[in-house]
């Protein structure tokens, strides 16, 4: 059987505890020594019930005051398969608390009170499961018994937080009306909701896919102990983070770069034909080579990053509070290395989600960092792969842990950005002896001819993510109302313009540059420009932005999860890219830098063009570029 991590969150009262309680208790997972306590403790309680939610609720502190404080761990298993849960806290004050309990979930339960509908506290959690990238949401409307089983109640939640989660890109989210008090639609089907046609939550935990956010292709072994294969062999041991190995396979160490083969892959149970994502295994090699805990093994033609310049997302975690320039110890996979806050970039309000200028985090803060290394750092950004995406920082005075983080990606430094042009056309680049001439004739004038405003419409995502299919559906859209249109797609324009660039960094920024000037001038002719490049980096992104009047260019994020593009693999860059045949491919071997927040965000898995298109024809009827 499959195992299944998932963690829950609340706001207080909310029925997190009582509804494990009832999941453990219908599942008859529950020992008859635990129900015995469970009754003793609702009978002292004056409880005229059997009060579940003293299941999970083990602190002395969380029974007197019915509120969860520490994460609790409860294991059940069903015919199909098992599960480990963590309840976590709801109230702000343990916010890190949820982050540790859900930090290895796939799925994550976040349950509302029917009678309270969406509070601030339920898009708190939302928030923190999506910047984990749990791929799973299951919302589940609690305590419906006290609105009367009322459809409309459940509705009304499903539609305001289905809109919220929208924001941030929550690809799988489902919705159950529960009563984790009665037991409806937890385990058994519900008698008292007919209007419900869905699944209970068991099944729901039964049935979703598990492993979906686990990186099976990019081979990750950080080294954590070295022990002797015999007299004249070392093995080296460790789990692996990710992808797989077998005997005979070209491997790379990192640091010292050197080269070998994989002589064999053991196991506690012996040598085994492959070691995969999870497994707990030694490997000896065909050389002799000076490996020790905290080289990461590798394949030589897939790398992870390589920086001591961390850009990251991080949770504080310590009641002292933080400030640049402090030092800690980094964990990274079994690497420690001494580091320093370099630079924080901004807290973010989870509230509102609006970014806040700080000069460093207090407890249970949530935001955005820069961090210097003594020493580099082998990983891959936290999107891509969770486990050498993430670390801890730690007090070196008294050991404790101040903060866990999410790597972005490596901190572009200053000498390595192009700056971002003014809309002033003097201050943008221009040929010797060159006088700025207005333009003959006015935006004005040609919108009021065509009957739309013009805008440029920026699609960018990973290769694969359906950029061109939708742009090119939308724009025989637009051209069927009427519309001035300009499609720019990156092949086009390395036809001719940009036939001269490659794909380093340094020549994808000045194909972005030229697209985004190309862009100002159809712009300029009136035209609704869709322009339909992976434009990895946002600070091409905004130098592009910057050349078009505020509010007329539109970001439009064609966000599909990279496992879905490398399975649609349209053109075949990725399996070659994978086999080594193709350098600088973006989400492989050069990073990407999804958009902060984009005008307009889509998905496409699952989705038809069509409706998509409906989605952005709506939005832009919403701006006024559109008549309504």
């Amino acid at each position: 059987m499959d195992l299944l991590r998932f963690s829950t969150a609340g706001s207080v009262d909310d029925g997190k505890s009582t509804l494990i309680g009832r999941l453990l208790y219908d599942t008859k997972s529950l020992f008859e020594d635990q129900l015995q306590a469970v009754e003793d403790a609702s009978r002292r309680r004056g409880e005229g019930y059997v009060n579940l939610a003293l299941v999970t609720d083990g602190l002395r502190a969380e029974r007197e005051q019915n509120i969860t404080i520490d994460v609790a761990y409860r294991y059940f298993a069903t015919p199909r398969r098992k599960f480990i849960i963590a309840d976590t806290p709801g109230h702000v004050q343990y916010t890190r608390n949820m982050v540790t309990g859900a930090s290895t979930a796939e799925l994550a339960i976040i349950l509302i009170d029917a009678r309270t509908g969406v509070l601030t506290q339920s898009k708190r959690h939302a928030f923190i499961a999506s910047l984990l990238g749990i791929p799973h949401i299951m919302v589940a409307v609690n305590k419906m018994d006290l609105v009367g089983w009322s459809e409309d109640a459940f509705e009304d939640i499903q539609a305001e937080y289905g809109a919220f989660a929208e924001r941030l890109g929550v690809d799988d989210l489902k919705f159950i009306p529960v009563s984790a008090l009665l037991g409806d639609n937890v385990v058994t089907k519900s008698s008292n909701m007919p209007w419900y046609d869905g699944g209970t939550l068991l099944h729901h935990l039964e049935h979703v896919n598990v492993g979906a956010h686990r990186n099976l292709v990019d081979f990750r072994f950080p080294v954590q102990y070295v022990m002797r294969a015999g007299p004249h062999h070392r093995a080296y041991a460790g789990r692996v983070a990710s992808g797989s190995i077998r005997p005979g396979e070209e491997i790379l160490v990192l640091p010292s770069g050197r080269k070998t083969r994989v002589r064999s892959v053991d196991s506690h149970a012996g040598p085994v034909l492959e070691g995969v994502a999870g497994d707990s295994i030694a490997l000896a090699t065909e050389d002799e080579l000076d490996i020790s805990r905290g080289d990461m093994i590798v394949r030589p033609l897939n790398l992870p990053s390589v920086d001591q310049e961390l850009d990251a997302i991080v949770c504080w975690t310590s009641e002292e509070p933080m400030r640049e320039g402090t030092r800690y110890w980094l964990r990274h996979t079994t690497r420690e290395v001494r580091a320093f806050v370099s630079r924080v970039v901004y807290r973010i309000d989870v509230d509102t989600l609006h970014r806040e200028e700080v000069d460093g985090f207090g407890l249970n803060d949530i935001g955005r960092v820069h961090l210097t290394a003594a020493h580099p750092v082998f990983f891959d950004e936290y999107a891509l792969n969770r486990e050498t995406g993430s670390f801890i920082l730690i007090d070196p005075h008294t050991n404790n842990t101040v903060a866990a983080g999410m790597i972005r990606g490596a901190v572009r430094r200053e000498q390595d950005l192009p700056s971002v042009p003014s809309g002033d056309p003097d201050a943008r680049p221009r040929s010797p002896d060159v006088v700025w001439e207005s333009w003959n004739i006015t935006l004005q004038e040609r919108e009021a001819r065509s009957g739309h405003l013009a805008v440029v419409l920026w699609f960018t995502g990973l290769p694969g993510s359906g950029k061109s299919t939708v742009a090119r559906a939308l724009e025989r859209r637009l051209f069927g109302l009427r519309c001035q249109t300009m499609l720019l797609d990156g092949d086009q324009v390395r036809h001719g313009l940009n036939g001269d660039l490659g794909f380093s960094p340094e020549d994808r920024s000045e194909n972005i540059r030229r697209v985004g000037e190309v862009a100002a001038l159809f712009f300029r002719q009136g035209c609704i420009t869709l322009c339909t490049f992976v434009s990895p980096f946002r600070v091409d992104r905004d130098r592009a932005r910057a050349v078009i009047p505020e509010g007329r260019f539109l970001e439009v994020f064609v966000d599909t999860p990279l496992e879905e593009c490398e399975r649609r693999d349209p053109k075949g860059l990725y399996a070659r890219a994978r086999k080594g045949e193709v350098g600088h491919m973006t989400g492989i071997s050069s990073p990407y830098e999804p958009p902060d927040d984009p005008e307009i965000r889509v998905q496409t898995v699952g989705r038809d063009v069509d409706e998509i298109v409906d989605e952005i024809v709506e939005a832009l009827r919403g701006r006024g570029v559109l008549p309504a």
